[in-house]
Parts: C-alpha cells; sequence; structure tokens
C-alpha cells in the first residue's frame, strides 16, 4: 500500500550496525527509503548494513560518528543531506544495555550509560530537528524499551530502566512542542529481543526465563520491529504522534 511507501524519503539510522538498528536500517530502504547508517565503524558492522541495503538495490552510506557528540551529528546529516536529499526520517536506535545492584553501581557506570541513552537521544533528535522544522515535516522515533514501562524481574537495572522511561517522556514532550511545526516524534519501545548480545552461551538460562515470562512464549527477532517503525515514519501514521508504541509479544499485561 502506498500509504506505507518511504519511496523518496531519507532515513537517518543511529546505531546501524548491529541487532535492532541493522535490521531497522534495511528494512526503512526495503520501504524504499535511501538510508544514512552511523555508528562506529570499529565495532564493526556498519558498512555490512550499508552492503545488505545495496545488495537489494537499496540505496545507503555509512556514516561514521557517536552519538554523544555534537559534531558528529551535525557532520552526519549534512553528509546525509548532501549524498542522499533532504532528511525526513530518524531512527535513533544507539544505545547500550547494563546490569548491576543499585547500592554498588558506580557513578561512572551510571553516567555513561546515561549519556548515551539518554544525552544521546536528546542531541540525536535535537540535530535533526533542526534541519526538519524550517522545512515543516519529519518523523522522528526514538527506541526506548519495555524496561521504561515496566521493571524487568529479577534484572538488576536502575540506571538502563530510568534511562529508557527517560526516552519515552522524552519523546512525548518533543512530540508536544514540534506537533505545530510538521514533525511527529514517537518511540518504540521492544520487549525482550534476540539480539546478538541476547545470543551469547553465558545468558541462555536468562533467555529461557525472558521467553517464558512472554505470553507469545518467545522473543522476538529484530526484524519484527521494522513494521511498527515504516508504519511510524510513513503517512500510514500521518495523524500519530507522541506515541510510545510496545512491541513487547505481550510482556506488560503481565
Amino acid at each position: 500500500m502506498d500509504l506505507f511507501s518511504l519511496k523518496g524519503d531519507v532515513a537517518l539510522v543511529t546505531g546501524a550496525g548491529s541487532g535492532i538498528g541493522k535490521a531497522i536500517a534495511i528494512g526503512l530502504a526495503d520501504a524504499g527509503a535511501s538510508v544514512a547508517c552511523f555508528g562506529h565503524t570499529s565495532k564493526g558492522g556498519l558498512q555490512e548494513t550499508v552492503d545488505a541495503i545495496v545488495t537489494r538495490s537499496g540505496k545507503a552510506i555509512a556514516v561514521e560518528g557517536s552519538v554523544t557528540s555534537e559534531a558528529d551529528l551535525a557532520d552526519a546529516i549534512e553528509r546525509t543531506e548532501r549524498d542522499l536529499g533532504p532528511l525526513t526520517v530518524a531512527i535513533n536506535n544507539a544505545g547500550i544495555g547494563g546490569a548491576g545492584a543499585a547500592e554498588t553501581l558506580p557513578r561512572e557506570t551510571w553516567e555513561t550509560l546515561y549519556d548515551i541513552n539518554v544525552t544521546g537521544v536528546f542531541l540525536s533528535c535535537q540535530a535533526e530537528a533542526r534541519v526538519m522544522l524550517p522545512r515543516g515535516q519529519g518523523s522522528i522515533i526514538n527506541i526506548a524499551s519495555m524496561s521504561g514501562s515496566i521493571v524487568n524481574r529479577d534484572l538488576f537495572q536502575a540506571h538502563y530502566n530510568s534511562s529508557k522511561a527517560a526516552v519515552i517522556h522524552m519523546s512525548k514532550s518533543l512530540a508536544m512542542e514540534w506537533a505545530d511545526r510538521g514533525i511527529r516524534v514517537n518511540a518504540i519501545s521492544p520487549g525482550y529481543t534476540l539480539t546478538p548480545m541476547n545470543k551469547r552461551p553465558e545468558v541462555a538460562e536468562q533467555v529461557k526465563m525472558f521467553k517464558r515470562d512472554t505470553p507469545l512464549g518467545r522473543m522476538a527477532e529484530p526484524e519484527e520491529m521494522v513494521g511498527p517503525t515504516v508504519f511510524l515514519a510513513s503517512r500510514a501514521a500521518s495523524f500519530v504522534t507522541g506515541v510510545d508504541l510496545l512491541v513487547d509479544g505481550g510482556f506488560v499485561v503481565w
């Protein structure tokens, strides 16, 4: 359906080198968008995402940088618009996880996670809005987590949970602030997802618990975040802003 087509759109995806970000970048390209894949090339995967898009007859570029750097973000958007065209869609996916008992969690660990998960998302939104606002058009989608709405049983991650709650509320706040200037801002909150981090042998028992606690009885594949993202990015969601879309296999109903 044309409502879901992203033909003619130009998208920027942060954290596009692996997991959910990689799947979304490829999915946006499949829907017709040209995609700038932003992230750390030193960690690998970024060029592989671009190659996967090009192999599928899409258009993409790799842009190296950090979401904690205003200069990197500005350069990424400048290059995106120079090489691909005016930015119309932004997916702010870059983030890190972590666990640790609250009473012994080092301040440095807290600050590092917040710098990427919260400040990095805000700086990304800010940089993207600076080019979208003058044109009166754009869709920004921030990848949060169901952990921003609930507390995961037996997982000690007060820093991570609260950072994702901040992303959700930030998205709603920006949606209100920019609504009358043509930018829609929404969040997607994935449930437990089979990213590379959750495929490690050392978390096999934990993964069993994740599946048990999810009503659908399994974890999501990263590709299952593509449909919700395309929806929120497209004209099909033209009257949708300030929403936190839970994609969690029903987890929060229990």
